[in-house]
């Protein structure tokens, strides 16, 4: 008689992250058996508690329950892999304790490297280390930065193609009549753009206001794009995106946000 593989829930509240982290998993480790999906923490509690899946895939911003919060409940009775936008203040804490964590959007390589030190794990036939402090440190660090009214993706479709833009690779926005236009440059490195019905006001008003700056009435800007700025003699300015030749206006009433540069 053979012996069950392995088994996982995955949890993410983006349906097209969460299927396809699902087909990631099924090509990367084919005896891998996903027993769970669920689209919110209390769901991914209630699956946990019915299947008992060995390991866990967890997205950490989820509504209700947040991904560490359900951690927590797991305890020490599964493997836990926290799924995440890129986050500084979340990679450090991974990175000097025994938590793991893919980055959206996955890539094969890395979810490679997950799979190799699970199944590693797995073997062993021991219990799932003891993160409580990690996780502890963790929550501390997300509290710091977490804003649920804050945009994390944005949705922008071009021809048939349905793109999943994380915030942070948004170059820049500009409104163009009714619809605003997003330009990001995507994990490969191409830039790209698309039109969407959500106006620009809208958008600035959910976006890091740190991070994303109004410099005219129709631009939004991610000041961590810019290349460089050079001042007008009119009291305007123009803005250079890195490796992009478009050239962004800078009206009069946001100059002063460019003065050290």
């Amino acid at each position: 008689m053979s012996t069950p593989g392995p088994t996982a829930l995955v949890a993410d509240d983006e349906p097209l992250l969460r299927r396809a982290l699902v087909r990631e998993l099924a090509e990367a480790w084919p005896e891998l058996e996903v027993v769970v999906q669920a689209r919110s923490g209390s769901d991914a509690v209630a699956g946990f508690e019915e299947h008992q899946p060995d390991i866990c895939f967890l997205d950490i911003h989820m509504p209700g329950l947040s991904g560490i919060e359900v951690a927590r409940r797991v305890g020490r009775r599964a493997h836990v892999v926290f799924v995440t936008a890129f986050d500084s203040y979340a990679v450090e804490a991974f990175e000097h304790g025994a938590l793991d964590y893919l980055v959206k959007p996955v890539e094969p390589g890395r979810l490679d490297e997950t799979v190799a030190r699970l199944k590693e794990r797995l073997s062993s036939i021991q219990p799932a280390t003891d993160t409580s402090g990690l996780l502890d440190e963790l929550a501390a660090r997300l509290k710091m930065r977490a804003d649920p009214d804050k945009l994390r993706w944005i949705h922008a479709r071009v021809g048939p193609v349905l793109h999943l833009i994380p915030v942070e690779a948004i170059e820049f926005l500009r409104a163009d009549e009714k619809y605003t236009r997003v330009a990001w440059c995507d994990d490969t490195g191409e830039r790209l753009e698309a039109l969407i019905g959500t106006p620009l006001r809208q958008l600035l008003a959910r976006l890091n206001e740190e991070q994303f700056v109004q410099v005219h009435r129709s631009v939004v800007v991610n000041l961590r794009k810019v290349s460089h700025f050079s001042r007008n003699e009119n009291e305007t300015g123009n803005l250079h995106i890195k490796g992009r030749d478009e050239v962004l206006p800078v009206s009069r009433g946001f100059l002063h946000l460019f003065r050290q540069m």
